[in-house]
């Protein structure tokens, strides 16, 4: 793996690319900033973007497209059924997973929908190293449930556990032989848990969940959307990986697999998606689904323009310098907030720099949503947006009892290839400032909440005047500054 050192001993992230086509960016005033997080009803997904200025709220469909892909893109065949640009898409799968068969959909929760409708049923179990809220939306809406098998470290903050990502392989034993392996639909693994930091598995923890699903002939899914960020980690923190290839490891966790299944929104920076396996069953079983669901089985709800970038951006990312831009850069974020005193997740994770809201905003109890008010509270103070990871995630159970999450996370997704250090240094200084004055922060309440999914289009409004009272001490301490 390349490494660049400074000779003056300077400790920061080297980009392994240039910047060729650029975007206008918008920073307006803190006033129009209030405004537009309260017509938003508090939630970050409803603001509109020409008010944000830097976009962290996710990592997925807003990473950079590399000069290739966009070129790609100018020969698609638009083809509705025998497209030559899927059979390159498709080629491209089958050369990096050594898969024989692939299905595409439109993005990664088409193929959660596909899979959960063809393997879980009323009853079923659905064991994982973290859950995901759209998995287990479409697990729950199959009558499955999800069943927890992290390790007891995932829900520490602080760790040096360099794979808290890990599933504990003695709570899946336990799993199985208490409810019996007829009860599993599958097991799932998570490249990049999502909603406990971004933390990767190891390759070793892969095998050894791959021997327990063949001691009781239950199935291993693998959801790589975040595989990138992991693959990154495995070569750099396990040993037995450091003198692999990026292609030879992840040739290993597909052949650990009975289904791989993907977001291109996030691998393959592109807009699609797709499942592949080697099973003839297991495709014919999953197949009907896409074309009653998702359109033919060349296209799945993709344009042939994308499948062209898609079939780049795999490629691209087996290329170590694509991989480690992301977690070098999030790396880099969180030192230089722990710098600041501010809480964050360590070990610095994939996908984006994590703020433990519970820590940062420790007065605001969970019910009042506390990683959704320091949301709104960057967003007001910098124009920076993340997204909330926490009880607002979450959805209430039937009789309406609030689900309290285990951790409350403000995300700040780190889209590959998309912002200067400068613009990181930014935010550092926007949240070190938030933190000295984090007692202004309150709760927010729902006005509008939706039952399923709420985090994406709920409204909520501040419990008190608090955003006021954050506003007037942000201009009193930047003066006229945006």
């Amino acid at each position: 793996m390349s490494k660049v050192k400074f000779y003056y001993g300077e400790k920061i992230p080297l980009e392994m690319h240039k910047v060729r086509i650029v975007q206008k960016l918008n920073l307006p005033p803190i006033e129009q900033r209030l405004e537009a997080i309260q017509e938003a009803g508090n939630n970050t997904f409803l603001l509109k973007n020409r008010d944000v200025f830097m976009d962290m709220l996710t990592d997925s469909g807003v990473n950079a497209m590399s000069d290739r892909q966009q070129a790609a893109m100018l020969e698609a065949d638009d083809s509705y059924a025998g497209s030559e640009t899927f059979t390159k898409l498709e080629n491209k799968v089958k050369e990096i997973f050594g898969t024989e068969y692939f299905l595409p959909a439109h993005q990664g929760r088409a193929c959660e929908n596909i899979i959960s409708q063809t393997y879980v049923s009323p009853g079923t179990i659905v064991p994982m190293n973290y859950h995901f809220t759209t998995t287990k939306a479409h697990i729950v809406l199959n009558g499955g449930r999800v069943e927890e098998t992290f390790l007891d470290d995932a829900l520490q903050v602080n760790s040096d556990n360099p794979f808290k990502g890990n599933l504990d392989i003695n709570k899946l034993v336990d799993l199985i032989e208490t409810n019996g392996a007829d009860k599993i639909a599958f097991v799932r693994m998570e490249a990049g848990t999502n909603l406990i930091g971004g933390q990767p598995f190891s390759l070793e923890n892969m095998n050894e969940v791959r021997k327990v699903c063949d001691q009781y002939g239950v199935m291993l899914v693998l959801d790589a959307s975040l595989l990138a960020d992991n693959l990154y980690f495995i070569k750099s923190r396990e040993e037995r990986c450091k003198e692999m290839s990026i292609r030879e490891i992840t040739r290993e966790m597909a052949d650990l697999s009975d289904i791989i299944y993907f977001s291109a929104r996030k691998l393959g920076s592109a807009r699609g998606g797709g499942i592949c396996t080697r099973s003839k069953e297991v495709y014919t079983k999953m197949r009907e689904y896409v074309t009653l669901y998702e359109g033919f089985l060349t296209y799945g709800g993709m344009s042939v323009r994308e499948m062209e970038a898609i079939a780049v951006g795999l490629e691209e990312t087996m290329d170590i310098n694509m991989v480690n831009q992301g977690p070098q850069f999030i790396e880099y974020m969180v030192d230089e907030l722990q710098k600041k005193g501010v809480p964050v997740i360590t070990p610095a994770g994939g996908l984006g720099c994590h703020i433990n809201a519970m820590e940062f905003v420790g007065h605001v109890p969970q019910n009042e949503y506390p990683a959704g008010a320091l949301a709104a509270a960057l967003y007001l103070v910098s124009g920076v947006r993340g997204m909330e990871r926490g009880t607002l995630s979450e959805q209430r159970e039937e009789d309406g009892t609030e689900i309290l999450s285990n951790m409350e996370l403000l995300r700040l997704a780190m889209p590959r290839r998309v912002f200067t250090l400068s613009q990181v240094k930014y935010a550092v200084d926007r949240i070190g400032w938030l933190y000295e004055n984090r007692e202004l922060i309150g709760g927010l309440r729902f006005v509008e909440e939706p039952k399923v999914l709420r985090f994406f289009f709920g409204k909520l409004e501040a419990v008190s005047n608090w955003q006021e009272k954050l506003m007037a001490k942000f201009r009193e301490d930047f003066g006229d500054s945006l």
